[in-house]
């Protein structure tokens, strides 16, 4: 097992080393390219000297010699230099549903709750593969901004920051992405965790506001069992977690309708997403974190074994 960084010795409930120590070694790659200030593991839509040849280009004073093709030299008696896909660092925005539907869970967790682990997770192996991770708190509006950094104090920083946020307030996630999209600067892969309570069309321009700044997006749709699934049986008063508007109601009334709503309001994120190129999941709460991190990972590595 790995031990946890020293610069975060406080134990933290949404952090659990053996699960930190079981995905240990598994990468955190881009689908898109990245822009960073040191070499990596995530290609650059820069030139570089990295392992995987890219083209060749004609020879202009100053380039590495070190890196001219002789063997098309004597073939053309021209100079050409060899270019490389360059690697570069990642930068790991969350953005962070602390709307106050995010406290409703029918279980051991709330949204809330299930989004700090799968957070602090990913968190800290990126951080570990020295890429920089940032956290943004949005409701209506962005609560708390962390830019991101790579530096293992940092650590401390991100972990102090899911630790006191707060489900509370309304949601106004699209308004809060668009504005994102435009003071998250440099390329990075922004990962969404939220209930999404909004329509899918009107999350699509903001999905693409996102994709046309460059930056890589992944949308993880967490939802309660209870939510999917309507289990209510008895009359029940319905209470609005973000507003505290109230309806009372007969389940046996409005059972079928609901389902029927939530399978079609399913599918039409699912076609939106897959639209607008957002790496899309839905997540039950029921779903151990580490299972739908592990899928995650292993699903971008093989994304980029065809890139």
């Amino acid at each position: 097992m790995i031990l946890l960084m020293s610069s975060d010795a406080k134990k933290r409930d949404f952090l659990d080393p053996d699960v930190v120590a079981r995905l240990h070694g598994m990468p955190l790659v881009a689908r898109k390219a990245m822009q960073g200030s040191i070499s990596g593991r995530h290609a650059s839509p820069h030139r570089g000297s990295s392992v995987e040849f890219a083209e060749y280009r004609k020879y202009v004073p100053g380039d590495d010699l070190r890196r001219l093709d002789w063997r098309t030299y004597g073939r053309s008696d021209r100079f050409f230099v060899k270019e490389f896909e360059a690697d570069t660092n990642l930068r790991l925005v969350f953005v962070l549903d602390t709307s106050g539907s995010m406290a409703f869970g029918s279980g051991e967790y709330s949204k809330l709750d299930y989004a700090k682990q799968f957070a602090a997770t990913l968190g800290y192996l990126a951080i570990e593969q020295g890429d920089a991770v940032g956290l943004a708190c949005v409701t209506n509006r962005v609560v708390s901004h962390l830019p991101a950094r790579r530096n293992p104090a940092h650590l401390s920083t991100l972990f102090d920051s899911l630790e006191a946020a707060q489900a509370e307030g309304e949601t106004q996630l699209v308004s809060v992405l668009h504005e994102l999209a435009e003071t998250v600067r440099q390329h990075a892969l922004i990962v969404v965790l939220s209930d999404l309570f909004t329509s899918p069309e009107s999350l699509r321009d903001s999905f693409e506001h996102l994709r046309f700044r460059k930056h890589d997006v992944a949308a993880f749709h967490l939802l309660d069992p209870e939510e999917i699934d309507f289990p209510i049986e008895r009359p029940t008063r319905f209470v609005d977690m973000e507003n505290e508007e109230t309806i009372f109601a007969e389940p046996s009334d409005i059972a079928g309708p609901y389902r029927q709503a939530m399978q079609e309001y399913l599918e039409e994120m699912k076609r939106v997403t897959l639209e607008t190129e957002v790496d899309y999941r839905v997540v039950s709460l029921t779903e151990p974190y580490e299972q739908v991190l592990t899928s995650f990972l292993v699903g971008r590595m093989n994304a980029r074994g065809t890139r």
